[in-house]
């Protein structure tokens, strides 16, 4: 065997990590990995797609890339057989059969199945709000709240009620409307046991039971 590849091949026992990255300090166990990492800082995208010419920065990338183009799904669960066109992919459904939620929060022991969703709970903690509003400059802590709210400013209404014309700007919304249709009244009162469509008005009900009278006149 090539002593400089027994010398990487050892490093997978021994976990050293002798190559680093001079812009973020982030090492490496082999040569190869490094220069590949580096393209991150650098921009540099060596590697073009035969079929669209799009630039990526590695050849692995590139690999997955091509897979758009040609349909290969080379990955399949062992569980259901869906396929997947990167591994990657196919490791984060793998953990809907096995409930698997290796990411946990530092602060309160919350876990969850991709990082992803972590990255967005820990915002919960540091009040981080990157996502802003470029018509009122609002912030928020998850890309889903930032669209919710943008349509607000532009009227928009996506979600439509199937039995009749009525447009909602929020799924719960029109969730809520159609339980006028359906009749569905799932929101039940722990002492009598009356029933209806949404949480408010269940809320508003309950007081009648726990005698809370929370508004106040200002006037006497």
């Amino acid at each position: 065997m090539i002593p400089g590849r027994t010398t990487e091949v050892s490093r997978i026992h021994t976990g050293e990590k002798p190559y680093h990255c001079s812009q973020c300090g982030k090492c490496f166990k082999q040569l190869g990995n490094l220069k590949e990492h580096e393209r991150i800082h650098t921009g540099e995208k060596p590697y073009h797609c035969s079929q669209c010419g799009k630039s990526i920065n590695d050849l692995g990338n590139l690999k997955k890339h091509e897979r758009i183009h040609t349909g290969e799904r080379p990955y399949h669960c062992s569980q259901c057989g869906k396929s997947f066109n990167d591994l990657g992919n196919l490791k984060r459904h793998e953990r809907i059969h096995t409930r698997e939620k290796p990411y946990h929060c530092s602060q309160c022991g919350k876990c969850f199945k991709q990082l992803g969703n972590l990255k967005e709970h820990e915002r919960i903690h540091t009040g981080e709000k990157p996502y802003h509003c470029s018509q009122c400059g609002k912030g928020f802590s998850q890309p889903a709240n930032l669209k919710r709210h943008e349509r607000m400013h532009t009227g928009e209404k996506p979600y439509h009620c199937s039995q009749c014309v009525k447009c909602f700007n929020q799924l719960g919304e029109l969730k809520w409307h159609e339980r006028i249709h359906t009749g569905e009244k799932p929101y039940h009162c722990s002492q009598c046991g009356k029933s209806f469509n949404n949480l408010g008005n269940l809320k508003k009900h309950e007081k009648i039971h726990t005698g809370e009278k929370p508004y106040h006149c200002s006037q006497c």
